[in-house]
Order: structure tokens, then C-alpha cells, then sequence
């Protein structure tokens, strides 16, 4: 790959190469700006309704997983896209979280909202933005990643399975209700 710094102001961009039928592909990674935002906001409305397959207790009204303008604006925050011909495919971001006071280490780094439109799924995009969020995290000193993953989403644990992830808990709910 090849890495573009020249200072703070530009955002960090890194290339890939994808071999797709054998052609290459450029897959450019860059840090989000505010421009993304409507289009990002729509990537976590498509999301929530790929998610809600797997949980029931999804609110029905609409709602928001992330604050992502702030997310975009924060320094200390890494939301990364992924373009194709200057058009944003998928996302995704990482934020340093306090680990709870009974795990090493105190701090790790959160990746999520990961994403890709449907139609580049499978090729290896989403692999590429993990690598981009674990290069920014031991660029800042952390070796601790976490994630979370509805775990009826067998594509995406496998997919996380195949970048080095491991399950580590999981939640149970019951809801007497239903």
C-alpha cells in the first residue's frame, strides 16, 4: 500500500488494490469530513435496517446509533471511508474506550459502523477498513481492539473471525413481554 501524510491539515489517505476479474481496483481510505456526513447518515440507516433482522428490540421510530458529526469533528476519533471512483462504498470508525477496571488493558480502541453498500460486499473492503482502524490504533499506542456483533450475523463474525478477532462474551437478554 502506499501512504499520503504531507501534514496535519490533509487527511491521511492509504491505497489498495483489489484483483477483481482480472482487473485491478483502486480502494482509496480516507479519514470522513463533514461532506460525507448525508451519505454516511444513510450508510447507518441502511445498518439499522440490515440489523433488525436480528434483534427484536430495535426501536420502530427512527433513531441513530452514533453521533456522527461529532464523531467526524473529534480528533481522538478515526472515521474512516472507502471510495471507488471517487464514490464512498463503506465506513467505519474507531474511538478509544476506558476498559473496566477488573481488564488489562485500561484503555482499548472500539471499532464500528462498519459498513459496505451491498453491491462491494464480499471482496474484501471491509478487511481493508479494519486494517486502516488497527494501523490508527497502534499508531496511538493501544494493542487492545474490541467490537460487537449480533451474533446471528454469521457473515460479519466470520468476517471478523478472518481479521484476527476472537468471541469473548456474550450477552443474553430475555424480555417476559414478548
Amino acid at each position: 500500500h502506499e501512504e499520503k501524510c504531507s501534514n496535519l491539515e490533509t487527511p491521511m489517505i492509504r491505497e489498495f488494490y483489489l484483483w477483481e476479474l482480472k482487473q485491478s481496483i483502486v480502494i482509496k481510505l480516507r479519514e470522513a469530513t463533514i461532506q460525507d456526513l448525508p451519505l454516511l447518515l444513510e450508510f447507518e440507516k441502511g445498518l439499522i435496517e440490515y440489523e433488525r433482522e436480528f434483534t427484536p428490540n430495535l426501536k420502530k421510530s427512527s433513531f441513530n446509533y452514533y453521533d456522527l458529526r461529532a464523531y467526524i469533528e473529534n480528533p481522538e476519533i478515526s472515521v474512516v471511508v472507502a471510495e471507488q471512483y471517487n464514490i464512498v462504498i463503506a465506513s467505519g470508525y474507531a474511538l478509544i474506550n476506558k476498559n473496566k477496571h477488573y481488564k488489562n488493558p485500561e484503555y482499548y480502541v472500539f471499532l464500528g459502523f462498519m459498513y459496505v453498500i451491498p453491491e462491494k460486499r464480499g471482496v474484501g473492503v471491509n478487511k481493508m477498513i479494519i486494517d486502516y482502524l488497527l494501523n490508527w490504533g497502534k499508531e496511538k499506542g493501544y494493542s487492545e481492539f474490541q467490537l460487537d456483533v449480533y451474533t446471528p450475523n454469521i457473515s460479519a463474525i466470520k468476517a471478523y473471525e478472518k481479521a484476527g478477532f476472537t468471541p469473548e462474551t456474550l450477552t443474553m437478554r430475555i424480555n417476559t413481554r414478548d
